[in-house]
Order: structure tokens, then C-alpha cells, then sequence
């Protein structure tokens, strides 16, 4: 079976769907793939910055006025292994919400807006032909289909298509655990908490109805032999830190909502283009520290569509567009990611036991490192 379309963006997440919903609304016939099924809970901080809120309401997407209730938070608290802990406030309102229900209201919007989403469906290749044009071949079931695009976006996060590989150099060789899982009975309010452990961060966060979402980033040497199961997990990361342990022992796992990923590796640098251009997870891994992901998968989608619907009008040439969004790209998000590198160093030093107390006598230090690692609010209405 053939399927043509112009646009094809290979990932139903956040910046994949954002993107399709995007290019199809320029009036682009644009078709959505993804290997897993939709709704479902998936790792995440599922923690929106006020950047985060700023795209979703240009995409249309208001989460305050959902009928799923999302919490509010304007501060921060970071607590240290040894105890101590650094509190900033946010710039901004940030939202708290499940990215089960974001990618459906998400995937509804990008439906409502003629995108074309095909879940349950693994790309088996994907080749670029002379004309520059793509072919994608792809299996659902036993069933086999090949699709033919004038444009691919790759949106499938860390976990790449078969024969598609990252470069070297673009990923750190650490390699990381993701976990994630719901919790009830943690009474969290206006605040997002993250907790250094050996091995990475555990973050809290308050999402929709009253739930919490228990989210870490640990270091695959940090969690072998502590249980495969995500609360063993996370039970083992929580006894490296105390405060954290007491902080769990307050709630339980909501059942149904544990996922984990690996492997993951965090980025050095952006990556805006193999033989078609990346946005999200797929250009950039960031540290939690960061807490921006969200922001850069929505920032990404929409720069990427602004140059696709650029090259799809004939207004640009294929490797017009190839540059100028790659150089976008880099400039958008190559220092967010250095800043992001260099205090997740800092973080992880011997000294961090000191940052606390550094951060009483200057007050202003914890507002500026969490402005420091976040992208800029730019008004995209006006753009």
C-alpha cells in the first residue's frame, strides 16, 4: 500500500504533534506516525514552564480552561543529599500537567486541524531520494505500507528508527535511566521539588486533580541491583537522600501510570538535521536541572515549521532550508545547553554541600541560575 502526503513527522509527542498540527494548519497535507498508542503515560517532568504555556496558547491550547484542572506553581526547591536546600521562584506561573492527558488534548487539536495520526506503527526505513524527496517504509501488524513525503521531521524522542544512528559527539557517553510514576497522598502546593541523590535527581511536581508525578534521571550504573520495578527504583534513589525518603514515604504509586526509558544520554550539543530535520528529544536532551525540555520540544516544532512551510511554498530551496534552520536551531538552543552542562557540573561537585549557604548570602544567585537555564518568553503571536 502507498500513502503520499507532504509532510510526515515521525512522533506523536509533544513536539512532533505540535509540528504536524502546525504545517497542516498552513494548509500542508501532513500525516503523524508513531510506534506506540495514544493516550498513554510516558516519562516526564510533565512540568510546564511559563515559555511552555506561552506555545501551547499560540497553538490554541489553553490548559486552564481544560476540564482536566492542572495545577499552578511559582517556586522552586532544590534539596541537596546532605539536606540543605535552595529555594528561587519561578519567572513566571508554570502549569502542572499529566503528558497523558496533554498528548490528548494535543493529538485532538492536531486532528480538529486535518493531521492524519497513525499510532501502532514502526518505521522500518526511511530514504531520501535524489529528487529530495522521502520514502518511508513502515510495519503495522503484518500488515506493510510505504509512504512517500516531500518532507520527514524526526520527533521520536531517544528512541531513534531502525539504521538511524546519532553521530558521535552530539550525546554524553553517560548513559541514564528514566523513570516515572504517579503518586497519591503527597501534598504538594505551587511548588516544583527536586532532589539530587547519587546517580541523578528525583523531581515532584503537582499535576491535574490533586495527583503528584515522581519523576527521575539516574545514572544506569547508580540503579543496577535496586529492583526493576519503578517504585524499587525510586525507593532506592530516595535512600541516598533523606529528606526525599521521608518526602515518599508520605504517598503511593498510583497503579497504571509507572513507565521507564533507557537508554538515554544527554545532549552536548544540538543535533537539527540528519537527512531530514530533528525537533524535541530527537535534537536535544537536556539535564533536569534545566527544567526547560517541554519549552525547547515546542520552540523546536515551531521553528521547524516555520522553515518547512518555507520550503513546501517554494520559497526557499532544500538546502536553503536545511541551513537556515539548522543555524536557527543552534543559535536558539546552543548555549541554553551549554549553561545547562556547565551547572549540571557544578551541581554534582564535591563543593554542593556549600551551595545552600552561598545561596542565603546572595540572594539573587538561585533566581538567576533558573533564569539562566530556561529559554526567554518571545511573544510568538507578534512573529
Amino acid at each position: 500500500m502507498l500513502k503520499q502526503a507532504d509532510v510526515i513527522v515521525i512522533g506523536a509527542g509533544v513536539a512532533g504533534t505540535s509540528c504536524a498540527l502546525q504545517l497542516a494548519k498552513q494548509g500542508h497535507r501532513t500525516i503523524l506516525l508513531d510506534r506506540q498508542a495514544f493516550p498513554r503515560h510516558k516519562t516526564c517532568g510533565e512540568f510546564m514552564s511559563p515559555e511552555t504555556r506561552e506555545m501551547l496558547n499560540y497553538l490554541g491550547v489553553e490548559l486552564l480552561v481544560q476540564e482536566v484542572n492542572p495545577t499552578i506553581m511559582d517556586h522552586a526547591k532544590i534539596v541537596m543529599p546532605h539536606g540543605g536546600e535552595i529555594t528561587a521562584p519561578l519567572p513566571g506561573q508554570a502549569t502542572g500537567i499529566s503528558r497523558y492527558e496533554l498528548d490528548r488534548i494535543l493529538h485532538e487539536k492536531a486532528t480538529s486541524m486535518g493531521v492524519e495520526i497513525v499510532t501502532g506503527i514502526t518505521v522500518t526505513n526511511i530514504h531520501k531520494r535524489g529528487d529530495h524527496h522521502y520514502e518511508v517504509n513502515t510495519k503495522q501488524g503484518k500488515e506493510s505500507a510505504r509512504y512517500e513525503a516531500r518532507v520527514i521531521i524526526g520527533a521520536y524522542g531517544t528512541k531513534r528508527p531502525q539504521g538511524v544512528a546519532s553521530p558521535d559527539g552530539y550525546r554524553d557517553d553517560t548513559v541514564y535511566v528514566g523513570v516515572k510514576s504517579h503518586y497519591s497522598g503527597l501534598n504538594v502546593t505551587s511548588r516544583v521539588e527536586l532532589y539530587f541523590c547519587t546517580g541523578g535527581y528525583v523531581g515532584i511536581s503537582p499535576i491535574e486533580n490533586g495527583t503528584v508525578n515522581v519523576a527521575a534521571l539516574l545514572s544506569l550504573n547508580s540503579v543496577r541491583g535496586s529492583g526493576k520495578s519503578v517504585p524499587e527504583i525510586l525507593r532506592a534513589a530516595s535512600s541516598t537522600n533523606k529528606r526525599l525518603a521521608d518526602r515518599m514515604a508520605e504517598g503511593e504509586p498510583v497503579p497504571g501510570t509507572q513507565v521507564s526509558i533507557a537508554p538515554l544520554r544527554l545532549s552536548n550539543t544540538p543535533e537539527p538535521w540528519s537527512q531530514y530535520p530533528h525537533i524535541g528529544d530527537a535534537m536535544l536532551m537536556l539535564p533536569p536541572l534545566c527544567g526547560d525540555g517541554m519549552s525547547v520540544a515546542l520552540r523546536s516544532a515551531w521553528l521547524c515549521s516555520v522553515w518547512t512551510n518555507k520550503y513546501l511554498n517554494e520559497e526557499i530551496s532544500f538546502d536553503e532550508w536545511k541551513q537556515q534552520y539548522t543555524d536557527e536551531a543552534n543559535r536558539t538552543f546552543g548555549q541554553l545547553v551549554r549553561r545547562a552542562r556547565r551547572i549540571q557540573s557544578l551541581a554534582f561537585a564535591r563543593t554542593n554541600r556549600f551551595y545552600p549557604r552561598i545561596a542565603r548570602m546572595m540572594p539573587g544567585l538561585a533566581t538567576y541560575i533558573v533564569k539562566a537555564t530556561r529559554l526567554s518568553e518571545m511573544d510568538i503571536a507578534t512573529r
